[in-house]
């Protein structure tokens, strides 16, 4: 019996050292989880490109960053501003992506008030939820009406509702999508009278959610565009010196390699430093 109680006794010693000294196991977040192909495929659905994959996105960086390079050596006879050049080329459509996706996300944060206005009054009329959410392809808001209407394809073709939910959310790739579809499940599956009530809810704080961000990007506009003509200024000026030749022969040596990488790597960081300092908080698609 002793010995029984001196092992319970060693056991609980050894949990109570583990659980105090042993870091917890720690768990991938959800950006570490996904690959990068998965984040370029939600990015392209964020900027509402159809038709495009994430491997059709970096073959067209690719070809373009090769293409400029290519041009750049033969106009300028220079390595270094060529490489550079081609860089910046092979960014470029990665960089119009990610600018078509937050345009649309501004734009989307715009309309969803009325959006959900629509919805509610259609269900206050006697509208079941997918007749609803279909009417909003006719007459919901312009920048709404292509999701919407290809899932009134998908519900009348197959009937499934929470299969076309799960096609509209990935369609959207918004955070307020996705709190719009999840409610409209969960008022699907247990019912309710109170969903009227949440949508009016949910639309008073989208207004005034987006009435106060467009306040703060005014005020952010200015600086973040001067930071942005700074950063640009030295390559354009860069660009039109490579047009002669005899002008930029001096960055073809090893010093100019030097000189060229570290004033981009020092443009780069200057610049995403400023991204993240002025960044205003994003929401977070959680219920993608």
């Amino acid at each position: 019996m002793g010995a029984l109680l001196g092992m319970l006794l060693g056991i609980g010693l050894l949990l109570i050292w583990q659980a105090c000294a042993l870091p917890p196991p720690r768990q991938p977040d959800d950006t570490t989880r996904r690959s990068l192909g998965t984040r370029l495929d939600e990015l392209i659905a964020a900027a509402g490109v159809e038709g495009m994959s994430a491997r059709t996105l970096v073959a067209v960086s690719v070809a373009a960053g090769v293409l400029v390079g290519l041009l750049g050596l033969g106009i300028s006879g220079t390595a270094p501003i060529a490489v550079i050049a081609g860089v910046f080329a092979g960014y470029g459509p990665l960089a119009l992506v990610r600018y078509r996706a937050r345009q649309r996300r501004q734009e989307l944060s715009e309309v969803w008030p009325d959006a959900v206005d629509n919805l509610a009054s259609g269900i206050r009329a006697g509208l079941s939820l997918p007749e609803a959410l279909i009417q909003l392809s006719t007459r919901g808001p312009v920048a709404l009406r292509r999701p919407f209407a290809r899932f009134g394809e998908d519900y009348r073709a197959t009937g499934r509702f929470d299969a076309c939910l799960d096609l509209l959310k990935v369609r959207l790739a918004d955070p307020t999508g996705d709190r719009l579809v999840e409610s409209l499940r969960v008022a699907r599956d247990v019912g309710g009278s109170d969903l009227g009530r949440l949508l009016r809810t949910l639309s008073t704080f989208l207004r005034e959610d987006a009435r106060t961000r467009a306040e703060l990007e005014t005020r952010q506009g200015w600086t973040v565009n001067a930071a942005r003509l700074a950063v640009a200024a030295p390559w354009v000026l860069l660009g039109l010196m490579a047009m002669r030749t005899s002008s930029v022969q001096a960055y073809n040596t090893p010093t100019g390699w030097v000189i060229l990488g570290a004033g981009a790597l020092l443009c780069v960081l200057a610049y995403r430093l400023m991204l993240r300092l002025g960044r205003l908080p994003t929401e977070v698609r959680v219920l993608r």
